[in-house]
């Protein structure tokens, strides 16, 4: 298979309107060996993926900044043509810590700049104290407004071409919006069939935010069957398209105006993932996939859960 030309989505809330390749590769922890990592995003520049989505906790920073600068070496791509997305932890969610943890970030990724620097949470913790799930008793104020000053100083320092957010409910996203002068130009959250976030969609669109899904195919926790993957009116879809359930989610999610970061380090599924731009869904099938029981698959990065932390929002 040779190289797929992704469709690009205008990032409106930035002042250059700046273009986000739709399908990004995702870094989510994975504790395959670095080699493995590295190759597979070989492999993806080679069959087209130009964005790819990092975040100083994954670990994965380093590979990933391996693979680029090799790939750039090769004269498979140029610096210009990549979309790198990192994000900021709970540990340095704070104020005076954003722009050394960018710094960081880049050092790390052997890259001058980032297209998106995202926070990661709307949560701040104890600096220095990394834990994964994070300790509840560690968490301190998010100084939203604060923060969110510092990322647009790394805009205006050029350290990153667009700012945003992950994880944010409309309530958050409302906050930030209320103290913002640059506005988030992405809300990266869980998004797949089985947890489509209606009220969230039509928020981010009304307000020029794009949204990227992360486990777009609900893949990424170990608990129960997927209610995406496992779904046999989906496989019914599937078949009637002669793709795979994983094609019609992001088919889905690409019909709705939504960016997706899909992690999948074989060389079949990655060329599966970027297969969907020639074929469209019907009108009937959009009815069925409405029907999906919908609930939110990764409860949040603390133990225990936060009760506020979505603002239970559907």
């Amino acid at each position: 298979m040779g190289s797929v030309e992704i469709p690009s989505k205008v990032l409106t809330n930035t002042s250059a309107q700046i273009k986000m390749p739709v399908v990004g590769m995702g870094s989510a922890p994975d504790f395959t060996c670095k080699k493995d990592t590295k190759e597979a995003i070989i492999e993806a520049i080679k069959q087209g993926y130009r964005h790819f989505d990092t975040a100083a906790a994954y670990g994965s920073e380093q590979a990933l900044g391996e693979a680029l600068n090799e790939a750039i070496q090769l004269g498979l791509v140029t610096r210009e043509e990549l979309f790198v997305t990192s994000k900021l932890w709970v540990t340095e969610n704070h104020p005076h810590l954003v722009i050394p943890a960018l710094q960081k970030s880049l050092k790390t990724l052997q890259l001058d700049y980032l297209d998106l620097y995202l926070i990661h949470w709307p949560l701040s913790s104890q600096p220095g104290k990394f834990s994964f799930p994070i300790d509840v008793a560690d968490l301190l104020p998010f100084d939203v407004k604060g923060v969110w000053e510092s990322l647009e100083e790394a805009l205006k320092l050029g350290l990153t071409k667009a700012i945003g957010v992950s994880n944010f409910s409309v309530k958050k996203l409302q906050k930030l919006l209320s103290v913002a002068t640059v506005l988030p130009a992405v809300n990266q959250v869980e998004m797949n069939l089985a947890w489509q976030q209606k009220k969230l969609r039509e928020f981010c669109n009304e307000n020029g935010i794009v949204l990227t899904a992360f486990s777009p195919l609900r893949k990424g926790a170990s608990r129960g069957a997927n209610e995406v993957m496992e779904n046999d009116m989906l496989k019914e879809i599937a078949d009637a398209h002669g793709k795979s359930v994983a094609q019609i989610s992001l088919r889905w999610l690409y019909e709705q105006g939504i960016t997706f970061v899909p992690k999948s380090y074989d060389k079949e599924r990655m060329g599966q993932n970027l297969s969907i731009f020639d074929w469209t869904l019907t009108k009937k099938d959009h009815e069925k996939i409405d029907q999906i029981k919908q609930n939110r698959l990764i409860p949040g990065p603390t133990k225990p859960s936060l009760n506020d932390l979505w603002d239970d929002e559907i």
